[in-house]
């Protein structure tokens, strides 16, 4: 059947649907100025219109308003565009992810935000502990390193050092490495490995620290310098150096033994020395005492040999004096300690009285009794 004959309405055409009216209880076609769509839809025109007129009636808060929203984007936008640098700072411009070469010194600075950013280095020295479990002071980073070295004479040796750094190109520290702090660390801590490894185990504790840090700072700021890290060494410090705590013990007997053995060595070379000063300065003495006698015989031999010659002389010239006078005196050493008296005979010895020494013969008689009669 049909829709025409479902209308009731004997083949009347009154717009309607299969019952007669028209969807969503419409009268007409147009009555009352409603611009609907059959089927009871806005169309775009009405839609356009109503906007329109609601525009024309403006806003909530009119233009004051508009105004006020435009001043608060000025605002964030000036926040943002202006930045200060820290008295500890260095500031790095990027344009659209670029650095700039300018670099932004301490103080207030503009720059064209969000186009432009600013990225700020710290430039105040960085202590970096190697070898315990300790923390950087820029990252708050903990380094586990345990500082467990071997020396060149394949002895263990717990190392704990300390690297002072500064930033020195802030673009490279910013952008040529990942992380720089970790850069410094792990290339000191290699330097120091190369350096201990090459060395004995007493350079380490006494004999040559001050050698060993610098060479480890020469080593790291030469790889820093390499790979462009942007940072300065200051300083390397050995702030402790020990064998490990499980052979601490051992290590300390034989420290101690070497000890022992070095003063024993050191005792024994004072004692040579001590030996050695005394028999030099015996031996000098000997040979002064034998210089002087030699030069005491020298002397005497040219005194007798010129006394010779003189009476050589003097016996050439009158031999019987000379003669006498050798006799006499020749006489006078042979008889001068001689107990017996002589006497020439002649009138010399006429008026001499014949003496008998009694005491005399007594005391050699009876030496013990002279004895207790002297005292």
């Amino acid at each position: 059947m049909p829709w025409d004959n479902n209308t009731g309405g004997g083949g009347r055409n009154n717009n309607g649907g299969p019952w007669g009216q028209v969807p969503g209880g419409g009268g007409g076609g147009g009555g009352g100025g409603n611009n609907r769509r059959p089927g009871g839809s806005p169309n775009l025109e009405d839609i356009l219109a109503r906007g329109r007129d609601r525009f024309q009636g403006g806003l909530p808060g009119g233009r004051w308003a508009i105004i006020g929203g435009a001043l608060a984007l000025v605002a964030f936008w000036a926040l943002n565009a202006f930045y200060t640098i820290d008295a500890q700072e260095i500031g790095v411009e990027l344009q659209f992810g670029k650095p700039k070469e300018e670099l932004s010194q301490p103080g207030l600075h503009f720059h064209l935000w969000p186009i432009e950013q600013v990225e700020r280095v710290a430039i105040t020295e960085n202590q970096t502990i190697i070898g315990a479990p300790s923390t950087s002071t820029r990252t708050g980073v903990a380094g586990g390193d345990n500082g467990l070295m071997l020396s060149g004479d394949q002895n263990l040796v717990d190392v704990r050092f300390s690297v002072l750094w500064s930033v020195s190109d802030p673009v490279n520290f910013l952008f040529n490495v990942r992380e720089p702090d970790d850069m410094v660390r792990r290339t000191a801590e290699s330097a120091m490995r190369e350096v201990v490894g090459r060395r004995p185990v007493q350079d380490i504790f006494r004999d040559d620290k001050a050698g060993i840090q610098n060479e480890v700072q020469e080593i790291t700021q030469a790889i820093l310098d390499n790979y462009g890290v942007g940072v300065r060494l200051n300083q390397v410090t050995i702030d402790n150096a020990a064998p490990p705590a499980e052979v601490a013990d051992a290590f300390n007997e034989v420290q101690r033994a070497e000890q022992d053995a070095d003063k024993l060595q050191e005792d024994a070379r004072s004692y040579a020395n001590t030996q050695l000063g005394e028999a030099r300065g015996q031996a000098a003495q000997l040979r002064e005492a034998a210089a002087a006698y030699k030069d005491q015989v020298v002397l005497q031999a040219q005194g007798e040999a010129a006394r010779f010659t003189s009476v050589y002389n003097e016996y050439v010239q009158n031999p019987e004096v000379t003669r006498k006078r050798l006799y006499l005196e020749t006489m006078e050493q042979v008889l001068g300690n001689s107990r017996k008296v002589i006497l020439e005979p002649g009138a010399a010895g006429s008026g001499v009285v014949p003496y008998l020494p009694l005491p005399e013969i007594q005391a050699r008689s009876n030496p013990a009794a002279a004895g207790v009669g002297s005292n």
